[in-house]
């Protein structure tokens, strides 16, 4: 064999490799992702499914992750009826043969801990709103509470996933990639997808992990990109000392010919989206300072976020910079706010936790309104699941478990009923008794606001056809307006 023949032998070897081989199919995906990121025009990526039906009534989605799990009974979900029950036993019946979890398993009694606090009627349509949300008051007819979620997971980690990817155990693409997949950018000097995370000023809470908005799967350039809250928000966005930005352009051109040489011979879709994803930081470079640098809000706005906007890092600053990104045409923004796990010391932690995150929500959702951004902006609030009504570690430091069989998130602008309450809970606030909503029909009716058919947004990887949704899922019509 001559040496001509024996390199050419190696390239097709190269060139049909387990790798390439199984993400085959995968490979024009790659390629119309790419195509539509470093297209030339200024609208942005043109979305990846010419199915994918456009009546959407949402451009963008502003997804306020409640990560602990809010207790919906001091929130939303109101049961006076209770307190004539205080310290009783949680009946058999109504817990039936459900799950409870290792924490509270060991206790001997589940005494019943009505909500010590007050709720009234606001806005036009009469929403019932806690003491705890003052702010909320002030946009009561923009919100869609939905009483009757529930899920399977009982613990964080899990459930958390869950409501990302659709599946409890990690490896699946979020729903932003998934979003980011379907849809494309729509400012081609920003990503699709964009995170920000914040947690409570006091006390512990859970840690969340970079899988939780990862790409999974699908295409590298998909993956949710996480802002710093202390810093330049991302790293490396000043160029070494005698690199200026002529010259960057110039050693990515290079790079990318020696990229586009290599993915010729072997074929490989990863070389695609690192090509993507070079050119996305290069443009990000000047993009995204300017996006971070509030000091151009007057301070009207400044003051619907709350005391704590002009502090990096806080949910309030983080509302405000979300605001910031939907106008530049971000298409999913997602906020984790950590803290929620009130196991103890209810009546200290959540109301604190009430204050870091209620007045910026509702500033949020104010500003979004006087821009005329609410029409097509959908705002998300919610956790992995909810709140027992029986006392964990009962006495005056007594807090609420887990509890993921009915809890409440809220929804508002871009297509749903604002000052509507959706579905309902038995007088325990422990069981579904009308409209139940499962995380599978929440992210359906998410994409469907979004203009996408969740059963038609799939992906092949290792010989089937993966989606959100996975094979469940009907959108919430009576959610919407």
């Amino acid at each position: 064999m001559t040496e001509r023949e024996h390199n050419e032998a190696i390239r097709v070897q190269d060139g049909l490799n387990r790798r390439t081989f199984l993400q085959t199919s995968a490979h024009g995906f790659g390629a119309a992702a790419l195509g539509s990121l470093l297209c030339s025009d200024q609208t942005g990526a043109r979305p990846l499914f010419s199915q994918v039906p456009r009546l959407a009534k949402a451009k963008r989605v502003i997804y306020l992750f409640q990560s602990g799990g809010p207790s919906q009974m001091d929130l939303f979900d109101p049961k006076p009826g209770l307190e004539s029950e205080r310290g009783t036993e949680l009946p058999a019946s109504v817990r039936g043969t459900q799950r409870i979890t290792t924490m509270t398993s060991k206790q001997k009694s589940l005494p019943i801990l009505p909500s010590p606090y007050k709720f009234s009627r606001h806005g036009e349509s009469g929403l019932e709103l806690s003491e705890l949300l003052p702010n909320w008051t002030e946009v009561a007819d923009d919100l869609c509470i939905i009483r009757s979620m529930h899920t399977e997971a009982i613990n964080h980690d899990p459930a958390i996933t869950f409501f990302q990817t659709g599946f409890q155990l990690a490896g699946r693409p979020a729903i932003g990639s998934w979003i980011s997949y379907g849809l494309g950018a729509m400012n081609k000097n920003l990503p699709a997808y964009l995170v920000l995370t914040s947690r409570a000023t006091a006390g512990g809470a859970q840690p969340l992990y970079s899988r939780l908005w990862n790409s999974g799967f699908l295409p590298a350039e998909h993956s949710g990109v996480k802002l710093r809250n202390t810093g330049d928000p991302v790293y490396f966005l000043d160029n070494p000392p005698g690199i200026d930005r002529a010259m960057r352009r110039d050693m990515l051109d290079d790079l990318a010919k020696l990229n586009w040489r290599q993915n010729a011979i072997v074929g490989d879709p990863e070389i695609e989206s690192r090509i993507a994803q070079y050119e996305m930081a290069f443009r990000m470079q000047a993009s995204v300072p300017e996006m971070a640098d509030i000091s151009d809000e007057p301070e009207s706005v400044l003051k619907l976020y709350g005391p704590n906007v002009k502090k990096p890092g806080t949910y309030a600053r983080n509302c405000l910079v979300a605001r910031r990104l939907a106008e530049r045409g971000v298409r999913f923004i997602q906020l984790f706010h950590m803290g929620w796990d009130q196991h103890a010391k209810l009546t200290e932690a959540l109301p604190r936790q009430c204050r870091d995150t209620e007045h910026p929500t509702a500033g949020l959702i104010k500003d979004l309104k006087q821009r005329g951004m609410l029409d097509d902006t959908l705002v998300v609030w919610g956790g992995e699941f909810g709140r027992t009504i029986y006392a964990q570690d009962p006495g005056n430091n007594a807090g609420r478990d887990h509890h993921p069989r009915c809890f409440t998130q809220m929804l508002a602008g871009a297509g749903t009923r604002g000052g509507h309450t959706h579905g309902a809970t038995d007088d325990y606030c422990y069981n579904i008794i009308e409209d139940p909503v499962h995380v599978h029909d929440l992210n359906a009716t998410i994409l469907h606001l979004m203009g996408i058919d969740h059963e038609q947004l799939t992906y092949k990887f290792q010989g089937r056809d993966y989606r959100l949704t996975d094979v469940h899922g009907e959108v919430v019509k009576g959610v919407l307006s």
